[in-house]
């Protein structure tokens, strides 16, 4: 246990690897099923030309409630939360590397930047493809004008092949018109989007942990100045990365090959202020989410910490 910091950090070998897996994969599908409308959202507004469907983050939430209903905000969630496999691959990789680098480096910011950058391009590497396809659903119904492919009216019948309908006629679309390639299309926007977004967050999460922990009275339990630290550290990483944010959504979205042209298009047709598009929403679904990951994930960590060390930590 780490204890330079006034926030003791749990680190891998000090956890029970059973319960750690089993609590995990329910904390990261809760996650996601409270912060899927938000993605969504987001993705529709960073695709959408100018303010050509949508004015903003609230006015885009009430018009896709109104045309398509609750079920319209949770579009491709189904297919999404295969990326359960990949929540599990990066906090594995986090907390490997960031063992691994403790044997050369003691400094929290460096094991924090190593691990994160890792774990992004190892959970990206499974992300993708499911991106891709979700990303696709995503933009049915009132998106659906943005985007190559569009549902078949044969994949509309009955509510319970609907979603998986639905998904196969996706699929084989993308596959009839790119190939396999086309369910990486977009990769490397996702990594230089990704990997420095994780690579930023863990670093300043532990800082602004620090910060607050000298700032709140002694008694303040951990795990409030954590809940605090991590949307702030969302925020910061969201506003570094969200311009790369945007040039994948449109590269994964409207089947593009190039990142560079993308960007320069964007910036041609729309300005600078073009890669602010979906910042807002990004950080609403951010903040939530990094409430609930940190607490749920910290959690995880102490529910998960080996019976032999309970009585010995304080929080």
């Amino acid at each position: 246990m780490q204890q330079k910091r006034n926030i003791q950090i749990i680190e891998w070998e000090d956890l029970d690897k059973r319960k750690f897996y089993s609590f995990g994969v329910f904390m990261t599908m809760s996650i996601r099923a409270t912060v899927y409308p938000a993605t969504l959202i987001r993705t529709r507004l960073q695709v959408q030309r100018g303010k050509s469907l949508y004015s903003g983050t609230f006015d885009a939430f009430f018009k896709i409630l109104r045309a398509e209903g609750v079920r319209g905000l949770y579009r491709g969630f189904m297919v999404n939360t295969f990326t359960l496999i990949s929540g599990q691959a990066y906090i594995t990789t986090y907390e490997l590397v960031r063992k691994y680098v403790s044997q050369y480096s003691e400094d929290n910011t460096v094991k924090s930047l190593v691990a994160g950058g890792s774990a992004s391009l190892v959970a990206q590497s499974i992300t993708v493809p499911i991106d891709v396809v979700s990303q696709q659903l995503m933009m049915q119904g009132q998106g659906q004008h943005l985007t190559r492919f569009r549902l078949s009216s044969s994949s509309e019948t009955g509510k319970p092949k609907k979603m998986i309908g639905q998904t196969r006629n996706i699929i084989a679309q993308i596959f009839a018109a790119d190939g396999f390639r086309g369910f990486y299309r977009g990769y490397v926007a996702s990594l230089l989007t990704y990997i420095p977004n994780s690579a930023v967050w863990w670093p300043f999460y532990h800082f602004y942990a620090e910060q607050l922990s000298k700032l709140a009275p002694s008694d303040c339990p951990h795990l409030v100045l954590q809940a605090m630290a991590g949307p702030l550290a969302a925020a910061t990483a969201s506003t570094v990365t969200n311009p790369m944010d945007v040039v994948r959504a449109r590269v994964q979205v409207e089947g593009r090959t190039s990142v560079i042209e993308t960007f320069r298009q964007l910036i041609k047709e729309e300005g600078f202020w073009g890669l602010t598009k979906g910042l807002s929403a990004r950080i609403i679904s951010s903040t939530p989410t990094a409430i609930v990951m940190v607490v749920g994930y910290e959690t995880l960590k102490k529910l998960s910490l080996r019976p032999e060390l309970v009585d010995s930590r304080h929080w």
